[in-house]
């Protein structure tokens, strides 16, 4: 979990903090909000009763330290693991912290960038950016301990959502960076020409993907969530040795929300008045 703290702009620098409190109004310059929702997100997340009020993001570029691996060990690399977790929610705080000062319930769409610099060896850079949006009517849609739900939803699931009657909690998040052992040289004679399963690099990236899946899970479970949608697990790998992957599971907590579910919308016959035969 992450250190976020509500009202806190301590990872802001204070260019952001100022054209945030521009766009809700605050000086000279009129109320403006910006987006990443297409046109159609956008329509639909107002039809949900939610306005958006800007493009929110988070930074954090780190340096991942270094472990040892035993060559013929299938093992975790936990030193990395943790770095890679604790830059994710470094920019996913900073950008929650955006979207506090603007007075927002939470953000959706949100997307979790990497990329990696040439400053150094071991830097990357974690970026996570979306839309903050309000409800009209006031409604608590903030997590339990206060933050603005995030959620990777796009605008039109986003709604779906809502009519399903269940409201976002939380991106929740695992991860795990792993070594594979490498293949002895007695092993690999034995295999030669044969077609035959590699029992060791199955069993390491199935132990691997099961770590991220459960940490994930356990930050849902924290947040006494009813299930996760839109669950998916990524392969990354930073340029580390060719033994070196990670697994990054992300998905958006959901919690049962009957009071907020939209009203029922059946599907309508929609018939086109114009031609459409070639002439």
């Amino acid at each position: 979990m992450s250190n976020y703290q509500q009202g806190s702009q301590s990872g802001l620098p204070e260019a952001a903090v100022q054209r945030l409190r521009e766009m809700r109004g605050q000086g000279p310059k009129p109320h403006l909000f910006t987006s990443d929702l297409s046109s159609n997100e956008f329509l639909l997340v107002r039809q949900a009763g939610f306005t958006p009020l800007g493009l929110v993001m988070g930074s954090s570029i780190y340096h991942l330290g270094f472990q040892m691996a035993n060559v013929f060990q299938n093992q975790e690399m936990d030193v990395a693991t943790q770095a890679l977790y604790q830059a994710r929610e470094l920019a996913m705080t900073r950008m929650e912290e955006e979207a506090d000062i603007l007075g927002a319930d939470g953000i959706v769409g949100v997307r979790l960038n990497v990329n990696t610099q040439a400053w150094g060896p071991g830097l990357v850079e974690f970026m996570a950016i979306g839309t903050a949006i309000k409800h009209d009517a006031g409604g608590n849609y903030r997590a339990k301990d206060g933050r603005p739900f995030t959620s990777d939803l796009s605008g039109q699931d986003f709604w779906t959502l809502l009519q399903a009657g269940y409201r976002p909690v939380e991106l929740v998040m695992g991860t795990c960076v792993y070594h594979v052992a490498h293949q002895g040289f007695k092993a690999a004679l034995g295999r030669f020409g044969k077609n035959t399963e590699m029992e060791n690099f199955t069993q390491a990236l199935y132990d691997a993907r099961e770590l991220a899946m459960s940490r994930m899970q356990a930050e849902a479970e924290r947040q006494m969530a009813n299930g996760i949608v839109g669950a998916r697990v990524e392969e990354n790998n930073f340029g580390w040795d060719t033994h070196i992957i990670e697994y990054f599971a992300v998905g958006t907590a959901v919690v049962e929300s009957p009071e907020s579910a939209l009203a029922k919308t059946a599907p309508q016959l929609v018939l086109p008045l114009t031609d459409s035969q070639p002439t």
